[in-house]
């Protein structure tokens, strides 16, 4: 809620440190990271995995809950109401300063924030406590919770829909693929396990006319101004050419490292496993000619005479092509990386090129259904979050229940919050930390 918005009646404004006390996680970080499902204490983290895994350590375990964990330098919050241990420091513990909080409350208050946490720092003390909070009496607290957790359970159902049919396609699209490349889509009578007439198996370096590391070095002397392609430009296996960078390359260079239509790019290295292996391919396009590609590429170009290089862009997809190159690639200095020696060793299905053009229309014609009902399921979960944040704007602004003028003003329950956040600090003092005797500076 803008400060400058009016509050509904009854309602006043606290902030996060007036509702909420901090605990340092150290005592509760976990000795042993090797988790299993059979142990009892699941260990937390704020962020988008939640529950790391279960430890059977039994001391220190926090169980005053329910509390909020605090991402201390992402922001990112997560409710919990269950025992638990905790994976490092980087994170606050938020509980209640007091019985007159309605916590879920709080968190359900958080989850409309949008922070910049572009800056490495803690954010919790520095600046997120300090943030206003609308607060209305306690009784429409409880009534709001209620509200919007009945409104949620429904839209989060609808919400694991829509993403257990994008895993049931990610599931489909496999088994499209998996039967294009065992002849079952082009050929009536196949036999389990063995391929169709015709066919055979054969390493793809058979079929590679020519193979190339592309270039390290920024630029030459003399020549002229290639663009050229880099990780950034490539997004769900395709190329973007809209903001390309620019090297100089002499004659010499350009009929190397030249990108030509048909040439099928692998993505030779990079940070993340699931990437490295992945071929491009490089459509027809205009300006292509004047696309080279950096050494985080594997050029590789077929000899269109026997092979279609979109038939081995697919089939290159399948995940047990993707397990055979997991399998064989380098990991070094956070780095993973794969040579043309495994990628031209992968065996790959030989048919006619004929039935190669066949089979990649067989292919393009399924998985353009389900790219429509992919694009479908992406903006319905795009509505979905867009009315979470509706229930959530009305909730917080007065307009998700009803008031009650009976009900005790939030005024005043701030004020009873504030004297028994005092009162507690008064019978229970906080621990002063031992610290190092003071020494006189040398004169």
């Amino acid at each position: 809620m803008s400060e400058y918005q009016k509050m509904p009646n009854g309602w006043t404004k606290a902030i996060f440190e007036d509702l909420l006390d901090y605990i340092q996680p150290t005592k509760f970080i976990v000795e042993s990271t090797e988790y299993d499902d059979k142990y009892e204490t699941p260990v937390l983290t704020a962020g988008k995995s939640f529950i790391l895994g279960k430890t059977n350590e039994s001391s220190d375990i926090f169980n005053e809950i329910p509390v909020i964990i605090f991402d201390d330098f992402t922001t990112a919050t997560k409710f919990v109401n269950f025992p638990f241990k905790v994976k490092s420091s980087a994170m606050k513990i938020l509980s209640p300063v007091c019985k007159l909080i309605n916590i879920k409350y709080v968190f359900c208050y958080m989850q409309t924030l949008r922070i910049n946490a572009d800056t490495h720092k803690r954010y919790w003390i520095s600046h997120y406590s300090k943030l206003p909070v609308p607060l209305p009496p306690l009784p429409e607290q409880h009534r709001i919770v209620a509200k919007i957790e009945e409104l949620l359970s429904s839209l989060d159902k609808g919400i694991e829909g829509l993403k257990t049919a994008q895993q049931q396609l990610k599931v489909y699209r496999q088994a499209v693929l998996k039967w294009a490349f065992e002849g079952k889509l082009t050929n009536i009578n196949v036999v389990k396990g063995e391929l169709p007439e015709g066919w055979k198996w054969v390493p793809f370096s058979e079929f590679v006319s020519g193979s190339q590391n592309g270039i390290s070095k920024r630029s030459s002397k003399d020549g002229r101004d290639y663009k050229v392609l880099r990780l950034s430009d490539i997004a769900l296996l395709n190329i973007n050419y809209k903001s390309p960078r620019y090297i100089r390359l002499s004659e010499n260079e350009v009929d190397k490292y030249r990108l030509h239509e048909g040439d099928l790019v692998c993505i030779r290295v990079n940070g993340s496993k699931d990437l490295v292996g992945r071929l491009i391919l490089v459509k027809e396009k205009d300006d292509q000619n004047d696309w080279a590609f950096c050494d985080h590429f594997i050029r590789f170009a077929l000899d269109s005479k026997t092979a279609y290089a979109r038939f081995y862009f697919f089939y290159f997809q399948l995940s047990i092509v993707r397990k055979y190159v997991h399998e064989n690639m380098v990991s070094s200095a956070g780095q993973n990386t794969v040579s043309q020696r495994t990628i031209k060793s992968v065996m790959v299905p030989f048919p006619p090129l004929p039935e190669q053009h066949a089979i990649v229309a067989e292919i393009e014609s399924r998985l353009s259904v389900c790219d429509k009902i992919e694009e479908s399921i992406e903006q319905s979960l795009k509505q979905a979050e867009a009315l979470r944040q509706s229930i959530l704007k009305k909730a917080f602004e007065g307009r998700l229940v009803p008031q009650d003028p009976s009900d005790e003003p939030a005024s005043k329950l701030l004020d009873r919050i504030k004297a028994e956040r005092q009162n507690n600090k008064i019978l229970n003092p906080p621990r002063r930390r031992p610290g190092r005797a003071k020494t006189k500076r040398a004169q």
